[in-house]
């Protein structure tokens, strides 16, 4: 092979980029798991949680993530990907690190005894009579915590779609998206086999600090790796041809039009950012429902612990790996059926809102057996990420590359605040459902024991009542039920509005 013929091979470097933002994705959904992965076997005994106080933390989560995202898109466009990503993913790991100090700040803030161990902690908070005192110091805590982690893991969406976009073609884009977006089902996929293992073994703050620290050596990874692909020793001319082949037609810019950017206020005039608005606010609490309670589903349905949910929990994220469908058959649509990106993306996401349709048959199914609710929420979970990643490639699809951060970080922030809904309603639905709904011998709950109308239920009465025989029936399943209905309409109704609001495909010029 001459020299000339090998030099006409184009590089494959844009796919190491990939691989750096599946990396990232990985360790930022192994950051979001640990709490759910130790609160019911390891947080709350030792704080006095219920579901309502577990819910106001991961819906605050998704609140400040959800306004974090609207200013982590335009940091990243104006500070550019580079030094954007490494801001991003610095932030969110302190923030994981810092969870695992909540016990000593609590027993700190309560007794003035702040110079203490994990264990010495544990054993101050036990001896403290305040109950409720230790409840609001530990939330307010471990808010602050998630606080500090939404603000990092804001810019890791905003900044991974801006990367693909300088490193893909269009119609690449979304191949590339579902991959390093399946970072978010292999990191749900390892957390069970890894977090309720190093809790149990080491205490629940070292899964904190262990699988906060993978992010600081991703960091060094991304230094040394990532430039822009027109600079990068790497990427040779044809490689950056093939990159580049969307702009062979497209109008010359000016340096003056390369450097505008689009205003957050210009953002909100145009019809394709309100579809992705509304695309994002419909699906995203679903994906984030799905991720924050199915741990506390099979505890509190089928009363498995942190270790005994892993292997049902590992098959569901199995099962959601098959998202990766999701990139290649908008590919399909295009190279195969001749389709514009947008039409394709469009037919292959409304092909994916039906199969969350699913679960409505999660919970009656699993009067049956666990295995079903197992499977069907991992199916779910696929087609969401299935759609996902389509729906981020729709804004590269559309706008100019310059604000493809900021438009991502717009459309984060809305399924920021669906999440929030999502997750503070079905921590007050769950509490509901378990105290309204229960049965004690075929009474309600509150009939034979009225005195916890206005308080909460006893951590130990169940189990209590079942050892001297009484049938109790619990309610929250009722809750379940309602949320998985919520779950199962909420993709064709997003995808109708979509289509209402941008029937045909159309680039936004500025």
């Amino acid at each position: 092979m001459t020299q000339e013929t090998t030099s006409k091979k184009a590089t494959n470097f844009r796919w190491t980029i990939c691989s750096l933002l599946f990396f990232a994705t990985t360790i930022n959904y192994l950051d979001r798991q640990v709490l759910s992965l130790t609160w019911k076997d390891f947080i709350q005994p030792e704080f006095h949680w219920n579901n309502n106080d577990y819910g106001n933390i991961t819906a605050l989560f998704s609140i400040f993530y959800a306004i974090s995202m609207l200013f982590a898109g335009k940091f990243v466009d104006w500070i550019d990907t580079k030094k954007g990503f490494l801001w991003a993913i610095g932030i969110w790991s302190v923030g994981a690190v810092l969870h695992a100090f909540c016990g000593i700040a609590t027993a700190g803030y309560i007794t003035g005894n702040w110079f203490v161990g994990f264990a010495e902690s544990k054993e101050i908070i036990s001896t403290i009579n305040n109950t409720s005192l230790v409840i609001s110091t530990s939330v307010t805590l471990f808010i602050f915590a998630r606080f500090v982690l939404a603000v990092g893991e804001a810019g890791n969406f905003p900044a991974a779609i801006k990367a693909t976009a300088e490193y893909f073609p269009k119609k690449e884009r979304a191949l590339s998206t579902s991959i390093f977006n399946a970072g978010a089902t292999v990191g749900a996929l390892a957390a069970p086999l890894t977090i309720p293992f190093i809790a149990k073994a080491l205490g629940w703050e070292m899964a904190f600090i262990i699988i906060g620290a993978l992010g600081f050596v991703w960091m060094g990874l991304w230094i040394f790796l990532y430039k822009k692909p027109e600079v990068h020793p790497k990427v040779n001319a044809e490689e950056l041809a093939y990159i580049n082949q969307d702009q062979v037609d497209a109008p010359v810019e000016t340096q003056g039009e390369k450097d505008a950017t689009f205003s957050l206020k210009e953002c909100f005039k145009y019809r394709q950012t309100w579809a992705f608005i509304v695309g994002k606010f419909m699906t995203d609490g679903v994906w984030w429902f799905y991720l924050f309670w199915t741990p506390a589903y099979l505890s509190s349905v089928y009363g498995m612990d942190s270790t005994q949910s892993a292997i049902p929990l590992v098959v569901l994220y199995v099962i959601t790996l098959l998202s990766i469908i999701g990139g290649w058959l908008p590919k399909y649509f295009v190279d195969k059926l001749g389709l514009n990106p947008y039409d394709g993306r469009m037919k292959a996401m409304l092909i994916f809102a039906f199969f969350p349709l699913l679960a409505l048959l999660a919970q009656p199914g699993g009067d049956i057996s666990y295995w079903i609710p197992v499977i069907i929420i991992g199916i779910a979970g696929a087609a969401h990420q299935a759609w996902s990643a389509n729906i981020f490639s729709t804004v590269g699809d559309m706008f100019p590359k310059r604000a493809i951060a900021t438009i991502t970080g717009i459309g984060g922030m809305a399924g920021g605040i669906g999440s929030f809904l999502i997750n503070k309603g079905s921590g007050v639905l769950f509490d509901y459902s378990h105290k309204t709904w229960t049965t004690v011998d075929g009474v309600p709950l509150l009939e034979k024991f009225p005195q916890y109308i206005n308080d909460r239920i006893p951590e130990n009465l169940f189990a209590e009542l079942e050892k001297s025989g009484a049938v109790v029936s619990d309610g929250i399943d009722k809750g379940y039920m309602i949320i998985f209905s919520i779950c199962a309409v909420a993709y064709l109704i997003a995808w109708g509005i979509m289509k209402t609001l941008v029937p045909k495909y159309k680039v936004i010029k500025y």
